[in-house]
């Protein structure tokens, strides 16, 4: 069964070319009947270059059109403007000149992971083998796997989490951006060792706080279901385990430790406004990718003015 599925990933991936950018390839296709998988490949892919092939799990009530946007037109759908990978992504090939950086956008029929989740109650066998298989058809010197995730991407994440024994060492780095709603200490055991024993393993988690957030005037998360009382949970789990310092200031709080690879960013909330999506707009998945690396805030500042503008098509 595998072979077949790889077999038929292979041929869709030759053959099923949707368009074609100065910038990007994109590839479309289906698979499990209900995911929709694109492929961004940089035009000037390399099979002789290191390759970062991050998965990117669709935010609820999101398309794939809608997650890579395009630049505003007056009176069109808002959700074009909200996150803007695609533009993101541009940036980010740009500081990566020597790596092909891959970008494969994960979507389901039901535009939710938590509810494709429980339309699949394999999903623990079926996320783990779509990940390999998906990133089996990068075909370069050395690959790694990035997981990324906004808003209930955060749960295919998860998913992929139940579905391993522990984290294979090609997954170099796993992206929170406000999406770890259901993080529980359950998973903190395979975290703990991936990052322990993993070279170049790489966690970061961004939340704001929404437990005092309001929408039309009233709570809408829980004190202890949304990502800031799930990332605080977290971040005490590891700093058991892990050393880390504080820096920030009214607006921003961060946690990183001592090497880097573990870093929290926590938006604070005085007006108690809903920061959910803008956490990735300013910038975030810019950061997602490149925080703690040497190009961490270089020729761009996270939660600051958008550093892709002349970048979006």
């Amino acid at each position: 069964m595998r072979n077949n599925f790889a077999i038929l990933f292979l041929l869709i991936f030759r053959f099923a070319g949707l368009g074609q950018t100065q910038s990007s390839v994109i590839d479309s296709f289906r698979i499990y009947g209900d995911i929709k998988i694109t492929i961004d490949k940089p035009g000037a892919f390399s099979s002789h270059e290191k390759t970062i092939v991050t998965f990117y799990a669709l935010p609820n009530g999101n398309s794939t059109d809608q997650t890579m946007g395009k630049k505003n037109i007056e009176g069109g759908d808002w959700h074009f403007e909200i996150q803007h990978i695609k533009a993101q992504t541009t940036f980010i090939r740009r500081q990566l000149r020597r790596e092909n950086f891959v970008v494969i956008y994960l979507e389901n029929n039901y535009k939710s992971w938590p509810l494709w989740k429980q339309k699949h109650p394999e999903f623990p066998q079926l996320l783990p083998h779509l990940v390999d298989s998906l990133s089996g058809l990068i075909h370069t010197k050395k690959t790694n796997i990035f997981l990324n995730g906004h808003s209930g991407g955060g749960s295919f994440i998860f998913g992929y989490l139940d579905g391993v024994k522990k984290i294979p060492s090609v997954v170099k780095r796993i992206s929170f951006l406000d999406s770890d709603y259901g993080y529980d200490s359950s998973y903190y055991p395979k975290i703990k060792e991936w990052l322990q024993h993993v070279n170049g393993s790489a966690l970061n988690v961004f939340a704001y706080n929404d437990s005092v957030a309001l929408y039309n005037g009233k709570p809408f998360v829980s004190p202890t279901g949304g990502t800031w009382y799930r990332s605080h949970l977290f971040l005490q789990q590891l700093q058991k385990d892990f050393s880390f310092s504080e820096i920030g200031n009214d607006s921003l709080i961060v946690y990183k430790s001592n090497d880097r690879r573990i870093q929290f960013y926590f938006k604070t909330n005085p007006d108690r406004k809903i920061f959910h999506t803008t956490q990735v707009e300013l910038n975030g998945f810019i950061h997602s990718v490149l925080c703690g690396t040497k190009f961490d805030s270089k020729k761009y500042k996270y939660y600051s003015a958008r550093a892709y503008n002349d970048l979006i098509e």
